[in-house]
């Protein structure tokens, strides 16, 4: 699977396999989150614009999983990252988040981080098997940003559902064992469920990997 830059007319495309990957939560009955809508177009155009969103795409060059990412704190932080359910369990979720681990590590960030559901399948427990680690409240890694990711979150009706952030150094990735990969239908972003996107402390710009 190759990993580029989003395209503008792909856009549309993007929406698309966010409705498509938020399926898989109504079935937990999580179907607030399943019926939520995909960020809007000009959203997804400021991340393109500002060398924030990536793609996979298949043989035909058409996008099957993306990936937003900001900057908080310090760190490249995953605000967003959807794998359609035709092209889940094929490491394409770990892909993903290893380009923007690249990224990170050449503007020399020290970590990744997200806030995800903890108890989802393929939400925090896919993330621990990929390296993250939950950080507890008392964590020094849990920084202002993330804290005020968090409160955003659970002033939107998040926290009706454990959240939880999580982090992991942006050295220790591509150590993970490729038998290790498991469900990536989707992580849906952090403050935006309910269809905003709040400006948060530290948030910045990552340029996009070569």
């Amino acid at each position: 699977m190759r990993i580029r830059a989003a395209a503008a007319a792909e856009l549309p495309l993007l929406q698309d396999i966010e409705r498509a990957a938020g399926e898989p939560f109504r079935s937990l009955g999580m179907a607030a989150i399943a019926d939520d809508d995909p960020l809007p177009l000009d959203v997804l155009e400021a991340y393109r614009c500002e060398g924030r969103a990536w793609v996979a795409v298949d043989a035909a060059d058409r996008p099957v999983a993306y990936l937003l990412a900001d900057m908080v704190d310090g760190s490249a932080h995953i605000e967003q990252v959807s794998v359609h359910p035709d092209a889940a369990r094929r490491g394409v979720g770990r892909q993903l988040i290893e380009h923007l681990a690249a990224a990170a590590r050449e503007q020399g960030l020290t970590a990744l981080t997200l806030t995800t559901f903890a108890e989802v399948p393929w939400n925090a427990p896919y993330y621990t098997r990929l390296g993250f680690r939950p950080l507890a409240d008392s964590d020094p890694a849990l920084t202002a940003g993330l804290r005020a990711i968090s409160r955003a979150e659970a002033a939107h009706g998040l926290s009706v559902w454990p959240r939880v952030c999580m982090r992991r150094e942006v050295e220790d990735f591509g150590e993970v064992d490729d038998f290790q990969e498991a469900e990536d239908f989707q992580d849906v972003g952090e403050v935006r469920e309910f269809g905003e996107v709040q400006e948060l402390p530290g948030v910045g710009e990552i340029p996009a990997a070569p």
